[in-house]
């Protein structure tokens, strides 16, 4: 599931009151092969959030992501699950953010741009954003598939309500190269290789929903129901968000 920027020390008390924070985490799949890959890395052991882990890169939403510009939007169905049982005060202004964040994030964690070349980048200076505008890129939205949603349960250290997006590697518009600390031991990795991985419960489970989705076709912008997991009073549910 989703890494964050969060940087502090593994020393972290847990607040049980505390609310889930907005977080985007993207699942890149290389499909050229007969074998599909995946992007992953793992957690540095000093973080507070799932030390150690191999996750997929992301991370909580930033209160410049709503107002970024963009090249393209987000397909009008994959919007309209994102704002399915919103928490606080939904809006569409909000779903993108989310959207938005993911891709922020995987360019901060892995240098990898999803975005289309443009000739006048914002000259802004954005926190999160400026480096990824300097490449000459504007983020793009349009291929982003919603694939699942999950919300860390309470009593951790930190509660984030992710949305897991899925995107084809060939979307990828430019790979710098260059990468913060967030993770290490970046790599492509089968989902049957990445079973080997310490890996959270949750990245196993959507691991799972992944292998079956990609046996039945190509990923992308649909209709499809997304699994959404989440806790009740103790009890784990797999619902399902369907706007059909």
């Amino acid at each position: 599931m989703a890494g964050t920027t969060d940087k502090a020390k593994n020393t972290a008390t847990v607040d049980a009151t505390q609310r889930p924070r907005d977080a985007a985490t993207l699942i890149i799949v290389d499909d050229t092969d007969t074998t599909p890959k995946i992007l992953m890395g793992k957690r540095r052991t000093d973080q507070v959030f799932m030390p150690g882990k191999f996750v997929f890169p992301g991370g909580r939403v930033d209160a410049t992501d709503k107002d970024i510009a963009s090249a393209d939007e987000l397909a009008d169905d994959e919007a309209r699950k994102l704002l399915h049982d919103m928490k606080g005060h939904p809006s569409p202004g909000r779903a993108r953010a989310i959207a938005m964040a993911g891709i922020r994030e995987v360019f901060e964690e892995t240098g990898i741009i999803i975005g289309h070349a443009t000739d006048q980048p914002p000259t802004t200076e954005v926190p999160g954003w400026s480096d990824f505008f300097k490449n000459g890129y504007l983020p793009s939205l349009s291929n982003l598939c919603f694939f699942a949603r999950a919300i860390t349960p309470p009593g951790r250290p930190r509660r984030y309500d992710t949305r897991v997006f899925c995107l084809p590697a060939s979307h990828i518009g430019f790979d710098t190269g260059q990468r913060d600390e967030e993770l290490s031991e970046i790599g492509w990795y089968t989902i049957e290789d990445s079973t080997q991985l310490d890996l959270p419960p949750i990245t196993r489970v959507i691991l799972e929903d992944l292998h079956d989705q990609l046996k039945s076709g190509p990923l992308g912008p649909s209709r499809k129901a997304v699994p959404y997991y989440h806790q009740r009073r103790g009890t784990f549910f797999r619902d399902l968000i369907d706007i059909d």
